[in-house]
């Protein structure tokens, strides 16, 4: 709901400040707290870009929080406190002028954002993190290392490098479907790789800066592990490598997959 108002309550397609507040100070921004609220403002953002309502590109950046700073007391309820300054500088300034011409009295209705909210609502109930104690008992040192303190397994020495069963990968702390067999591929790495995930909702990606080069960390949504990390170099029709650790995944063969509560993924494997 915050995401229909704040889009109809400026111009998103200014890079340089806000009607006649000019400046980087006045320039829109939407803050992010989590990698799920990210997602969906990034999705809106794009779904408004599609609907053509503008004449120019949407240049609101979607961005992580950091630090919130209150505003003084004399800028608090300021359109309540001072009415009638407030309404002349909402038309002087041009914000009634372009809130009209674009808007008019048409909702904003993001269908794609919505969609993508609920099911990671839906998601959340089904996966989650356990405490630190409980994942310790589960893991091993090595899988602990890997997921929980972004470690790196040996290459052509872990688990699955060289699996070549059909089934599916899933997140060895909370079970979250991540990768399918009929995506990986032999990448000569020594590490599991893979095209793609089953469902990019499971996955997030964050920028990752050491070992002196910024790569692209992946990371499963709902247990947080740290799984591998993805690159450009991959085979079509992606394009992308996912280079994973073994450690962050728990392999389910196609034939349990029913058994074990993933029945719903099995069409991956249809002809």
């Amino acid at each position: 709901d915050i995401l229909r108002i704040y889009w109809r309550a400026f111009d998103p397609t200014d890079a340089g400040g806000s009607f006649g507040d000019r400046g980087s100070q006045y320039e829109s921004r939407i803050f992010y707290h989590s990698e799920a609220q990210k997602d969906i403002a990034q999705l809106s953002k794009q779904e408004l870009q599609e609907s053509k309502r503008f004449s120019n590109d949407i240049v609101t950046p979607v961005v992580a929080f950091t630090n919130f700073y209150e505003a003084e007391d004399y800028h608090q309820d300021y359109y309540k406190k001072n009415k009638e300054h407030y309404e002349r500088y909402r038309v002087g300034s041009g914000r009634a002028g372009f809130i009209k011409k674009n808007w008019g009295d048409t909702p904003l209705v993001l269908n794609s954002a919505r969609k993508k909210q609920d099911e990671i609502k839906q998601l959340a109930q089904k996966y989650s993190k356990p405490s630190e104690e409980v994942i310790r008992k589960q893991l091993t040192q090595l899988q602990f290392k890997v997921t929980q303190q972004e470690g790196t397994e040996r290459s052509f020495n872990n688990e699955y490098w060289d699996n070549k069963h059909p089934g599916i990968y899933v997140d060895i702390v909370s079970g979250e479907p991540l990768f399918s067999s009929t995506d990986k591929y032999r990448s000569g790495t020594g590490w599991p790789s893979f095209t793609q995930p089953i469902n990019n909702v499971f996955v997030t990606e964050h920028e990752d800066r050491k070992l002196f080069s910024v790569r692209t960390e992946v990371r499963s949504r709902f247990a947080d592990s740290h799984l591998g990390h993805v690159f450009d170099d991959g085979p079509q029709p992606t394009g992308l490598r996912y280079c994973i650790n073994s450690a962050a995944l728990k392999f389910i063969p196609k034939d349990e997959m029913e058994k074990a509560g993933y029945g719903e993924y099995l069409y991956l494997f249809e002809k």
